[in-house]
């Protein structure tokens, strides 16, 4: 019959085996998370939020007409506020009657640009090819380009949604990051652009994180003396109103005593 004690090396081992002691800082939460009461909304609040969504609804089923680049801004920058999410139905049916215009020989880069990536964004079948039409007679994008910043930038940013074999793309993103590095190193570009142009280089929306990218994009919107009034208190009242819907769910857990570990089976 086997025995259950443990060989007298083991329990020499186990005697001198030197725990840590659970001298832990404070939480640095402090009782946050104890204290739903905190973190309550005042209906008016609620009410003002609820008031802007609808205002910002109206903004987007404006008829497109002939201010196509204004409606793409303002679908790019809804998404980057990272309000989006409230209206998906509605972005969907804007976009989804963008796709159908004609893509115009006398669009602008900008426009061209920022619609390719807002369409494929959302999945619509765009090709690339309709950047050919900014290449010299030598088959290169054009140098009459680099003036066009703006352009640029969003050139820039729809290069990143290429696919393999997609060379038309992989030319502008080489083009657009060289001379968008160049605008960069000269300071020559005024704020808001700048800072565009800045965060761009270091990390495309492509790569970013919705919710960091909303966090400084709202900072640099705040910024922009064209911003819409309407439109950025939405996404502050949002942002502020989306933390605190995620404290009311961390305090839930916190409540419950549900630690890392249990949350992911480790």
């Amino acid at each position: 019959m086997s025995s259950s004690k443990l060989p007298s090396s083991a329990q020499g081992s186990t005697s001198t085996l030197n725990r840590p002691l659970a001298n832990f800082p404070p939480n640095v939460w402090g009782d946050t998370f104890l204290n739903p009461s905190k973190m309550n909304i005042d209906a008016a609040t609620l009410l003002q939020h609820q008031e802007l969504k609808e205002e910002v609804r109206r903004m987007i089923l404006v008829d497109v007409n002939d201010e196509l680049l204004q409606k793409l801004r303002l679908i790019d920058i809804i998404k980057r506020l990272g309000v989006s999410y409230h209206f998906e139905r509605e972005i969907e049916e804007a976009l989804h009657y963008v796709y159908q215009l004609d893509c115009r020989d006398d669009q602008t880069l900008e426009v061209t640009s920022l619609r390719f990536r807002l369409l494929r964004e959302s999945g619509f079948p765009v090709p690339s090819d309709i950047f050919n039409k900014f290449k010299d007679d030598e088959g290169n994008l054009s140098k009459y380009l680099t003036s066009d910043v703006k352009g640029l930038l969003e050139l820039y940013e729809a290069a990143h949604l290429l696919v393999p074999g997609e060379d038309i793309l992989e030319e502008a993103l080489a083009f657009t990051t060289a001379h968008l590095e160049l605008a960069k190193a000269a300071e020559i570009l005024e704020y808001p652009l700048s800072a565009l142009v800045s965060n761009a280089l270091y990390q495309p929306i492509r790569k970013a994180l919705p919710r960091l990218d909303a966090t400084r994009f709202i900072a640099i919107y705040q910024g922009d003396a064209s911003h819409d009034k309407t439109l950025l208190k939405f996404a502050e009242l949002d942002f502020n109103l989306l933390q605190n819907s995620h404290k009311e769910e961390l305090c839930k857990l916190y409540r419950q005593h549900i630690t890392p570990s249990t949350l992911f089976n480790i």
